[in-house]
This record gives C-alpha cells, structure tokens and sequence, in this order.
C-alpha cells in the first residue's frame, strides 16, 4: 500500500519530491507528487474555507440530464446550479482550463489555443510537449495557487493546466505533472491525505482534473452509449471524492465546472486544409474548428488572404483585425501576438481535416453553437442551497473563488465578480 503522505510529512519540508515513476512502453511517466518545502497557512489563512475546483474534460452542459448523471443531480440539490456556463472563445481545453484559474480570455492570458505559435519566441506550444508546458513563459495573469501562495494560504493540484510551470515563480506547494497511470481512487486518496495534514501544512485551495468524457465524446460522439457510460464515471468519481472528504470532518466547499461541451459533427464531409496555404511560406495550426495561418513574410499576407477569400466553402476567413470583436480574439486582444495572420473558422458542422474526422468536436464559437457550453455546479457551506442561476461566462469564476478565499485581486481581469455574487450565502 501506497504510504500515507501524512506518515511521511516531516520528510517533505526537506525533499521536492515523494513516491516514485512509472515505465510505459520504455518511457518514464512522471508519477511523483511535487512539493515546496517550508510553505504553511498564515494564522488568518488557517481560518479561512476550502475550495476544491473541479473539472470534468468535456462534459456538456446538458449531461447531468442527457446521461443520468444521479450522484451529481443530488450534489447539486444541495447547492447551486447554473442553465450552462459559456466557455471562452476558442472553446477548447488548455485556453479555457487557463481562464477559469485566471478570469481572463485566452487572448489576454496567453494560452490562444491547444498550439499555436509566438514569433517573438520564435517556438511554438503544444499541450502533448511536456517541456513547453512546463515553461512559465506561456503562461500569463495570475492563477488562483499563485494568488492563495502569495497571500500565504497553501494550495494543491491534482492536475491542471498551468500548475506544471512555476508561473510568476510560484507553483502550488502540492502538485502532480499530468499523467494518466495514477488510478482515480488513488488520486482521490492524495486529496484526503492533503486534507487531514496538520493546520498549517493543510490545502485550502485544491484542483481536481478528469480528462473523461472528452476522450469518449471525440471518439463516439456525445449522443453515444460510450459517452454515456464515461459520463457514469465521472459521476460515480465524483460521490467517491465527496465521500471521501467528509470523512475529514472538514467543511470543503466544491465547484464543479468543465472547459468545453461537445457536440457531433459532419463526418461524411469535411474541409481538407486548403491548398492555396504553401507551407514554405506559411505555418499553420489547426484543431480541426479553427485553422491559424501565420505569415514567414508579411508580404506574403495578403495575396494569401486573397485568394482563401475567393475560393472560401463552408468557412470563414479573417485578417486577425476582422475577427469578430465580442470573441476577443482579434489584433486588438492579442496580447501575446499569438493569434495567427489570418483566422479560418468553419462553418458548424463541418470541420477541418485531411481524412474523415472523429464523431465529436468542440472548439466552435460558443454563442453560435450551444452544444460548446458547459456545466457549473457548487456546493459547500459557502453557497446557497437549491438555487438555479443563468447562463453565465467562465471568465468570473475566478473572482468569485477568490472572493471566497478572501484573496485580493489587484490586476486586470475580464470576470466581473458581481455576477457570482448572489450565489453565496454572504
């Protein structure tokens, strides 16, 4: 049996590093839990709630009824749920993951897509290359373990993105590098031994990743009985995780939240990447529901941009000063210039691809195509009980779980913490 991480406590405030690695096919996975020695909770921060943020990868905002998810219908009885929650523009994983921990649009954090690339870096980012991943210059704004840590309150993440590179300096005390050799009940192990460390050493901050049902909506399609089956999962992972908490005696609050929704596209017909794009001129990335084009040559940029718009079918093509305004994710948002030169977007429910694509995608503008929404549920002492709130936008999230931890926020945001307001009991 796996030690306890309260047995072995005293050995972490001089070690970075516990429990060991895994080999999958000759390749080392990461399975150590990462710890900052000396952290603790100031005296005010002893006293202050806990908050576990959730995130189930994909889960619709209509799944908890769609597919029977019971354990979190009855949670959500007890707290607040909300019609959908709209992901930010581009709706998919790591931008929108990034936003909710930072209140901010990918435009304005950094994080403009699953991959992309920074001409002033010269590279580009990947989600599947672990190296950038870990490299703070990503990653803009402040996420929620960089703020509770620089206002002493100690933090934990059982995945997510960002908390791998040590943004602004700072990584949460506790961490994980994703992987998926970690068995959820494990996992839902290491946040109850967070939970009953001593006072001072104790998370009051902690995220909890569930990369289900996004693999199975890609690969069957939302309306599938695979999909169903994972949205079961998670569901039951979820009880598991509750349960487990209340054996603590702690009053945790939780928030529950996915990035993106799901929805079925064409797969009889798709957009091969068109061929007017010369690849020695030109980079391009694409995730299937957007295609970024950026120029080698600046002069290049307009012939391009030309003849797409003459021989565009079932897309749209943008100069990035085009794109349309409220989907802050033109020149005037680009923060990072990361955005490409021209922005091709498709027409739901086709999509991008060289071959006959997979049942299921998301990425869409969020306010066009509902299916990209997701869900929000909270409960905990903090929240009201038995409420149902509008739709609303994943950028105030943030505020309002900083609010909760009594957690000041002195930058720029783009959530608004007004709108969440009303759902706590003061």
């Amino acid at each position: 049996m796996r030690p306890r991480i309260l047995a072995v406590f005293p050995l972490l405030l001089s070690i970075a590093f516990t429990a060991g690695a895994q080999t999958t096919h000759g390749v080392e996975v990461d399975t150590t839990q990462r710890v900052v020695p000396g952290r603790t909770n100031s005296e005010a921060s002893k006293k202050k709630p806990y908050v576990i943020l959730i995130s189930l990868d994909g889960f619709r905002y209509d799944y908890v009824q769609k597919h029977g998810a019971t354990h979190i219908q009855e949670l959500a009885k007890a707290g607040v749920s909300a019609a959908s929650m709209q992901p930010s523009y581009p709706s998919v994983t790591f931008p929108n993951h990034y936003t909710l921990v930072t209140g901010m649009y990918p435009s304005h954090h950094g994080l403009v897509g699953n991959s992309f690339y920074d001409a002033a870096m010269g590279r580009s980012y990947s989600m599947a290359n672990k190296k950038e991943v870990g490299d703070s210059s990503w990653y803009g704004g402040t996420p929620l373990w960089v703020l509770a840590e620089q206002n002493n309150l100690v933090s934990a993440s059982m995945y997510w993105v960002g908390s791998e590179a040590a943004v602004k300096g700072v990584r949460p005390t506790y961490s994980y590098v994703y992987n998926d050799k970690i068995p959820l009940d494990k996992r839902v192990d290491v946040v109850k031994d967070w939970l009953t460390l001593p006072e001072a050493q104790r998370p009051h901050f902690i995220t909890f990743y569930m990369n289900e049902p996004d693999h199975s909506g890609h690969s069957f399609g939302p309306d599938a009985p695979q999909t169903q089956e994972a949205v079961h999962n998670v569901d039951n992972a979820i009880f598991q995780l509750t349960e487990a908490v209340k054996t603590t005696g702690l009053p945790v609050n939780f928030v529950l939240v996915a990035d993106h929704g799901m929805t079925a596209v064409d797969t009889a017909h798709w957009i091969p990447t068109p061929a007017a794009i010369d690849t020695a001129k030109f980079l391009i990335q694409s995730g299937g529901t957007m295609m970024n084009i950026y120029a080698k040559d600046k002069q290049t940029l307009m012939p391009l941009y030309t003849q797409l718009k003459k021989e565009a079918d079932n897309y749209q093509v943008y100069l990035k000063k085009e794109v349309p305004a409220y989907l802050h994710f033109g020149a005037a948002d680009d923060r990072y210039n990361r955005i490409g030169d021209i922005v091709l977007l498709p027409t739901w429910p086709m999509v991008f691809s060289n071959r006959k694509p997979g049942k299921g995608y998301h990425g869409f503008d969020p306010t066009q195509v509902k299916d990209m929404h997701a869900i929000f549920y909270a409960w905990g002492p903090a929240f009201k009980k038995g409420i149902t709130i509008p739709t609303f936008e994943n950028v105030d999230v943030y505020p309002m779980i900083a609010g909760l931890l009594g957690l000041p926020v002195t930058e720029k945001i783009d959530g608004n913490k007004k709108v969440l307001q009303p759902i706590l009991v003061k």
